[in-house]
């Protein structure tokens, strides 16, 4: 026999709901949206754009640098192509364009350890050098944020031998 002390389906005899069949209710509800995996997840935004007011935790850029393509070369011209993950290439720069998402940022070219370097905010995947002469060079490719800082461990360097001048 069940006894239900003057309750019928969770209401005292004022009609009002008491609060043990409140909390057994919102109990019951909490326990289905654990049971039910992705019941509430991510996915199910409509809206994909980040919030200004949660923190995304972007994974590091990378930069990865090939040697320079032998078409190049042979003509007197230096093509170093690249590739960057997790970061967008833009001619985009100072202190508030670092609070951008998906993130931005450009790339540092030194030549031969010259004391001054160009950017390179074109993101046309190739970096192209002209008027080298003859013999060995290096080249090191700094990935930057948009306030020119490093990113940690994106720096690459590529050494070649410029077997032709370009002619003029």
């Amino acid at each position: 026999m069940k006894h239900n002390h003057g309750h019928q389906h969770g209401k005292n005899l004022t009609g009002v709901f008491d609060r043990h069949s409140m909390f057994r209710g919102i109990t019951a509800f909490a326990a289905a949206i654990l049971v039910i995996p992705g019941a509430f997840s991510a996915e199910d935004k409509q809206i994909k754009e980040a919030s200004p007011y949660v923190a995304v935790n972007e994974p590091l850029p990378t930069l990865t640098l090939d040697q320079p393509l032998p078409e190049g070369l042979q003509q007197g011209l230096v093509w170093i192509q690249y590739r960057v993950e997790n970061v967008r290439i833009l001619p985009v720069f100072g202190e508030a364009a670092k609070n951008v998402l998906p993130r931005i940022g450009h790339l540092h070219v030194h030549v031969d350890d010259v004391p001054f370097w160009w950017v390179e905010a074109s993101d046309n995947n190739t970096i192209d050098i002209a008027g080298l002469p003859v013999g060995q060079h290096k080249v090191k490719v700094v990935l930057v944020d948009a306030n020119h800082q490093p990113f940690p461990g994106q720096s690459k360097t590529v050494t070649f031998d410029l077997p032709k001048q370009l002619k003029q």
